[in-house]
């Protein structure tokens, strides 16, 4: 009989116990110079906020985010800092450092599943805020976002950040996570934290690895393959390079489109053999993995120069090619009939997934001079990045145009995004001795930075009427160029007064060309008050300007009985609906407190409570929707593209129709309107918690990393109080401008807690490392886009409660530098509960392909089951 999941859970959770209380015992037997503290009753506590255990080496990490000192390890830090190191990432089982990364720092959860576009762009957020709160650094310098704006994304809807799978993991030295705002210290998003990516900086040696998987219930398979080498040009340089390539297959995790099995639709179908295809009743495979293929280079060097001065340069480049399935189309949503005969022909006869694609280049690169002018460090830098992402839709069809000519195009190019940011610094710092405990450190510089965004327009027969099924192409109307300004200066003062007790004060000047200016701060102290205890808190203040995308992001988007419009914040549209402000920045204020505890030799502990308030949030609407009725389209009598054919029933459908006819749009077949924008509706508050801990022991059967770390979080909305039916909120159209769903995505969408707990075993060649994530509760209210009346939307509420998954990675060195592995990601297989079952029923009740839809896309852990991979690794 077959191990059932939660006893071989319950198996390995008791070889843990243990393993780890025969560990224990072996300290208490030890020798008292075995565990006796160290001598030195003012050197700090160890911090153990790292999520890479093995030798301690990431404790004893120089780092060099959240501080301007140089010099100070991660076990000295007055901030909380995980340290990741690069081993750590890849024996995560994930070929790209995101999914890495969520797997290993418990207080960042990626997206599993986003609709549309974004399903190619998966992003993820730290502390349960916003993606855009947290700042990405490359070696210290910001990295660009992403041009793929998250509008369909859920919880993560607005999400612009960069995309962190165009950085190689092979090219990864450590990530630094700093736990905390730092906008006072960085600059603009950093609110949650700071993800810092250090590079490798190998002058020799190299690395090739390889990984095949694939997940157990079908589809997603995977293939990577990557290369890392180092050289040293000259006696005091160094150059390294790195290239990737990765491919990644579809997975299908939907249900039955209702619409393909209903007899009175299959008795309309222009062929009776439908039943007959291939795949059906499955037809509709809108729910799953996109597909794609992702090539990535980067490169990392530095050459001394003479006195004291260094020459570096680091870039990255990837070219990615992508491409999900959108709703299935019914036969009947594509024909022509013919003037003179009567005739009516089908451009699919058996109906058709229409796919969205996406052709997508980045790159960035950054050069700068560092060196030190009597005792003063500096360094100045210049990088560049860029992000173009060219969007087509295929095997798709435009049924205004087949229907007015007979003939339609089966692949349209729908237009591109541009996004660009060029951002230049100076960092000034020196150490002063002015008879305290420690040197001062006086730290200063400048930052300028240019952002740009644009929308092309696609090709004509993209936008034509009611535009390509399942993505229409951007209008001329819906072009545009946008920039942006910035303009910062800083001064961060760090001390040490007396003996265990550090001091770090920081302060912001920054001027927008579109938003003015806004002044930032930020305090941090530290108090070691034994070699095993020690304390710190923070105190900071925060703003994140809007990205140039949730300004100006526009589409009108017909689908099979919906259509749906994003209107800019800033646009007219938005003005007649009552919104007049246009977007503005968000302001965050932050409290910390921790402990860092090491109760004895080797075990090292911290736990830091936060606060985080977020004024003028910016968030994504609900779906404002309202109805179309009327006569039959098909009424001969009745040209249904006119609004004046149909009964519009609210504004917010006469704003969908308005925009549909101004982009040549037909509304013919559709019964359900929606309207999405971005606002600064909510004012939230984040309170959470976050526990680390590693315990490394030698025993008789080998050597054992014990860790175990956890985040908390609970976000609460206090401005607007509620949502119906809780409360009221304010009401455009009558209709809450945050309904229940939105209201959710911000504040029960993310898991309340993720806890990791994890031992990696080696023993000569041999290593084993198991982990199991717990993933907290989440809930989602989701809606049905119409009552029994066809007027407002009925809310039901998606639940996943607390659910274990396993991890589990065998390795073997089976010649020198060479290592194969195998392993599981969610070794038993673990799916989230089905949507609401009567959320399910309405869909299915009224043929609504939504139905097919079955798993919460807001599920931290993905819907698509057990990943299982192999993977061969040779350093030389």
């Amino acid at each position: 009989m077959p191990l059932k999941p939660d006893l071989a859970r319950a198996g390995v959770a008791v070889l843990v116990v243990i393993a780890l209380k025969t560990s224990l015992n072996v300290v208490q037997a030890a020798t008292p110079a075995d565990t006796a503290a160290p001598a030195d009753a003012a050197a700090p506590a160890a911090d153990a906020s790292s999520a890479d255990a093995g030798d301690m080496s990431s404790i004893n990490e120089v780092i060099v985010t959240g501080t301007r000192v140089g010099g100070i390890k991660a076990a000295d830090s007055p901030a909380p800092i995980i340290v990741v190191g690069g081993e750590e990432l890849r024996k995560a089982g994930a070929p790209d450092l995101m999914t890495s990364l969520s797997m290993v720092i418990p207080g960042f959860v990626k997206q599993a599943f986003g609709g549309d576009m974004a399903n190619q762009t998966l992003q993820a957020k730290l502390r349960g805020l916003s993606p855009n709160h947290t700042l990405i650094m490359v070696d210290g310098k910001r990295r660009h976002g992403t041009a793929n704006l998250a509008v369909l994304g859920g919880p993560y809807q607005g999400g612009a950040g960069p995309d962190l799978n165009f950085i190689p993991l092979d090219a990864i030295d450590h990530v630094e996570v700093l736990l905390e705002g730092a906008a006072a210290q960085y600059g603009t998003d950093a609110i949650a934290g700071v993800i810092n990516i250090i590079l490798k900086k190998d002058n020799s040696g190299g690395l090739l690895r390889a990984l095949r998987g694939g997940y157990m219930d079908g589809g997603g398979d995977s293939n990577d393959g990557s290369a890392h080498i180092g050289f040293a040009p000259t006696d005091d340089s160094f150059f390294n390079v790195t290239a990737e390539i990765q491919n990644h297959a579809h997975s299908m995790r939907g249900g039955i489109d209702p619409r393909v099995v209903d007899p009175a639709k299959l008795a309309t179908y222009p062929d009776s053999n439908m039943p007959l295809r291939t795949g059906y009743p499955y037809l509709n495979q809108i729910q799953g993995d996109a597909h794609f293929t992702l090539a990535t280079f980067a490169f990392n060097s530095g050459f001394k120069l003479g006195d004291g001065v260094e020459f570096y340069s680091f870039g990255t480049w990837g070219d990615k090619k992508a491409d999900s399935f959108e709703n299935y189309r019914l036969p009947d949503k594509i024909s022509h009939t013919d003037a003179a005969t009567g005739a009516t022909s089908y451009m699919y006869p058996y109906g058709f997934n229409p796919e969205e694609a996406s052709s997508e280049k980045d790159y960035q690169i950054t050069g700068g001079l560092k060196g030190s002018i009597a005792d003063w460090n500096w360094d100045l830098a210049t990088g560049y990045g860029n992000d173009t992402v060219d969007i087509s839709t295929l095997h798709s069809g435009n049924a205004s145009l087949y229907s007015d000519t007979g003939a339609s195009p089966v692949d349209f190019y729908d237009g591109k995004f541009v996004a660009t940011q060029w951002t230049s610094t100076l960092d000034v710092n020196r150490n002063i001795d002015v008879g305290m405990a420690g040197p001062v450190n006086v730290a200063f510089g400048g930052e300028y930075r240019r952002d740009t965004y644009a929308i092309y327009a696609g090709d004509a027969a993209s936008y034509y009427g009611g535009g390509a099924q399942s993505f229409p192409g951007f209008t001329p109307a819906d072009a545009g160029k946008y920039s942006r300004k910035n303009y910062a200066g800083y001064i961060d003062l760090a001390a040490t007064p007396i003996s265990g007790l550090k001091i770090d004060l920081a302060g912001r000047h920054e001027h927008f060309s579109d938003f003015g200016n806004t002044d930032i701060g930020k305090a941090t102290i530290r108090y070691d008050f034994t070699p095993a205890f020690a304390v710190r808190g923070t105190v900071s203040t925060g703003f994140r300007a809007p990205t140039l995308a949730e300004e100006h992001y526009t589409t009108v988007n017909v689908g099979p009985t919906t259509a749906f419009i994003q209107i800019p914040p800033n646009s007219v549209a938005a003005t007649k609906l009552g919104l007049t402000s246009g977007l503005q920045p968000e302001k965050s204020t932050s409290f910390s407190f921790g402990v860092v505890l090491q109760p004895f030799d080797k075990l090292f502990a911290s736990l830091d409570v936060y606060q985080i308030t977020v004024t003028n949030r910016i968030v994504g609407s609900g779906n404002l929707t309202g109805s179309i009725t009327g006569p039959d389209p098909n009424d001969p009598n009745c040209v249904a593209k006119l609004p004046s054919c149909r009964q519009i029933t609210t504004i917010i459908s006469q704003a969908i129709v308005n925009a549909a006819l101004a982009s040549g749009a037909s509304v013919d077949q559709v019964r359900n309107t929606g309207i999405n924008l971005f606002a600064n509706g909510m004012d939230t508050r984040t309170r959470g918690a976050e526990f680390t801990l590693t315990y490394p022991t030698d025993l008789p059967m080998g050597h054992f990393d014990w860790s175990a770390s956890a985040a908390y979080n609970q976000t609460t909305v206090t401005k607007p109080l509620g949502v119906p039916p809780v409360g009221a909120l304010p009401l455009v159209s009558g209709q809450a401008l945050f309904d229940s769903t939105a209201l959710s995505d911000v504040s029960t969408a993310s898991p309340k807690f993720v806890l990791n707990l994890g031992t990696v075993w080696t023993y000569e060649k041999a290593s084993v490392k198991v982990q199991e994530v717990i993933y907290g509760p989440s809930s989602e209210w989701e809606n049905d886009f119409f009552d029994t009346n066809g007027n407002n939307a009925v809310y039901y509420r998606d639940h996943i409660g607390t659910i274990p998954t396993t991890n589990l990675e065998a390795g073997y060195e089976i010649m020198k530098g060479l290592t194969l592995s195998a392993g599981a990601v969610n070794l038993f297989n673990r799916y989230p509960p089905k949507q609401n079952p009567n959320l399910l029923t309405a869909f299915r009740g009224a043929d609504d392909n939504s139905a097919v839809q079955i798993y919460p896309g807001f599920s931290p852990f993905g819907i698509n089951g057990g990943f299982y991979y192999a993977r061969a690794a040779f350093s030389f």
